[in-house]
């Protein structure tokens, strides 16, 4: 048995609660006792003195799936504090998957997650958690149902309607992956083959997630022009199936939206008026991140990524393309429309070839090809098989903060590795803790670890993590409050974070005096239906 003591610090618990001054007792993988002056022979005694202890933080969104292969410690989240992922967002994931879809959706699935070697070896989700529990996991890993696999497995990647009996496999698979510890379904409504599904489809499998306990994670399907109708869409969903809802990485996109923000805020308190269990996660920037492709019109994306690289072949269509972007579609979220040109960077490319525009906005990568901007990006699209991410602009400082002050909000990274990624991948928590606890003082620092660790948990129906108590997982970190702060931008995103001092997963070390020290420690969650 292992003993670690920690001791003489600020402990701040997760539950919102006002901090305390106490020790807190380690046996393995638990917590063992909390109180003032605990005595015993342990076999690592942490000085926290001045220091804040609090639970691991808990990642509500992440894009991990895939890098878990390259990078099973995730250094990236655990030099931030994080011990808990939720991975398959979007309504993309590893698993589900069958033969026949296999090769499309490895293809759209590199570019939403970058370019791994991986033997894709497995079919189910219980065969996908049963081959990252054998790596060396920092971080415990949570899955996600997808919708989009879920769907792809039942009726394959048309963009059609189910048939009776489609609809009826679809549920049955659903509730297959939550049999198999998914903790919920995540859709992805601006991605196919999710931007496929009309509302009935989503209410069908709602109520399965509602008969089992599950979440439905939701990036609805406008967070810009059409995001009231889309909202409504989404609670919707929620009040006809009973489940319980979560809009991933909530905010209104571009200057031409902002408006609607007081409207936005008034629909979530009348659904907390109408008694519904609504939450949403937020990154605390500016800009988003995502694969390039999103910037083409929904037609393209039909058929998969194969069909798409052959549409950007033809230039007739690639006309077209252009029409629809500069004219816009009703319904759709148009990228170049809320962000501009200006306002898309490239993150990352699947080959050398394209090097040269990694961290270039979409005006530079038509400088650089020498072509109009629409026409350089959709060169580069189809020479790097749809393998390119990017980066968006779209948001206030002051709605970032309005978003983060609400009741329902927990805190996410959204992170994408590869090329140079969006920085919240490397510093979302810390940056809550010194940007917007300690220098702007947004809201105290109770309610930030709350938003970080004990609402998390709860988002997601975990009960043996997220708080510090007697008996509870020892997913624990030890910061400065004083220090603490993220250091990657957007020019030098591959940075990691300052005063993150320790992080305990399961009881074990993994970074110790702020130095990383790789090991096993993470567990693969599994959701208990109910």
């Amino acid at each position: 048995m292992t003993k670690i003591l920690i001791k003489n610090g600020t402990i701040i618990d997760g539950t919102g609660n006002k901090r305390f001054k106490a020790d807190i007792a380690i046996e393995d993988d638990r917590i063992s006792k909390i109180g003032e002056t605990l005595e015993g022979d342990f076999d690592k005694v942490i000085e926290a003195d001045g220091k804040v202890v609090s639970p691991g933080f808990i990642d509500t969104h992440s894009h991990s799936s895939m890098l878990l292969f390259k990078d099973p410690f995730l250094s990236p989240k655990i030099r931030q504090g994080i011990t808990t992922e939720l991975i398959a967002q979007d309504g993309m994931g590893p698993a589900p998957v069958d033969e026949e879809t296999l090769s499309p959706w490895i293809k759209a699935m590199k570019g939403l997650e970058g370019d791994y070697k991986v033997d894709w070896t497995w079919r189910s989700v219980d065969d996908y958690l049963n081959t990252i529990e054998e790596l060396d996991l920092g971080p415990n890993i949570a899955y996600l149902a997808p919708h989009g696999n879920i769907r792809m497995v039942s009726m394959g990647l048309d963009n059609r309607k189910p048939t009776e009996e489609e609809m009826k496999l679809m549920q049955d698979n659903l509730s297959k992956a939550m049999d198999e510890g998914a903790f919920g379904m995540s859709t992805g409504m601006i991605y196919p083959p999710c931007v496929y599904a009309e509302i009935d489809e989503f209410i069908e499998l709602g109520k399965v997630l509602h008969d089992t306990g599950g979440i439905f994670v939701t990036h609805q399907r406008s967070e810009a022009d059409d995001i009231l109708n889309s909202m409504e869409e989404i609670l919707t969903i929620g009040k006809k199936s009973g489940c319980k809802v979560h809009f991933s990485h909530f905010k209104v996109c571009g200057k031409n939206n902002w408006d609607k923000f007081p409207k936005v805020l008034n629909r979530l308190d009348k659904a907390k008026e109408d008694g519904m269990i609504v939450s949403f996660d937020q990154y605390p920037y500016v800009a988003g991140s995502t694969m390039m492709s999103v910037i083409l019109p929904p037609w393209v994306h039909d058929g998969g990524t194969d069909k798409l690289l052959e549409r950007l072949k033809d230039n007739d269509l690639r006309e077209k393309m252009k029409e629809d972007i500069a004219n816009g579609i009703p319904g759709w979220d148009n990228f170049v429309d809320f962000a501009g040109l200006e306002g898309i960077f490239v993150t990352f490319v699947g080959s050398e070839k394209n090097e040269d525009v990694v961290g270039k906005s979409l005006i530079e990568v038509g400088e650089i090809k020498g072509k109009e901007p629409l026409d350089a990006i959709f060169d580069v699209i189809l020479e790097e098989e749809n393998i390119v991410g990017l980066v968006d602009f779209y948001g206030t400082e002051e709605h970032v903060k309005l978003i983060m002050s609400r009741p329902e909000h927990n805190v996410c990274t959204d992170g994408i590795m590869g090329g140079k990624p969006h920085p919240r991948l490397y510093g979302a928590f810390p940056r809550i803790l010194g940007k917007y606890v300690r220098e702007e003082n947004t809201f105290s620092l109770e309610t930030a670890i709350h938003k970080m660790t004990g609402k998390s948990a709860e988002v997601l129906g975990l009960n043996d993590r997220g708080y510090l108590r007697e008996g509870l997982a020892a997913d624990i970190v030890v910061f400065d409050p004083e220090t603490v702060i993220d250091t990657a931008d957007y020019t030098d995103p591959i940075q990691y974070p300052i005063g993150i001092d320790y992080v305990l997963v399961n009881g074990k070390i993994l970074v110790n005096e702020g130095t990383p020290q790789p090991q096993k420690a993470g567990k693969v969650l599994r959701f208990k239906r109910d």
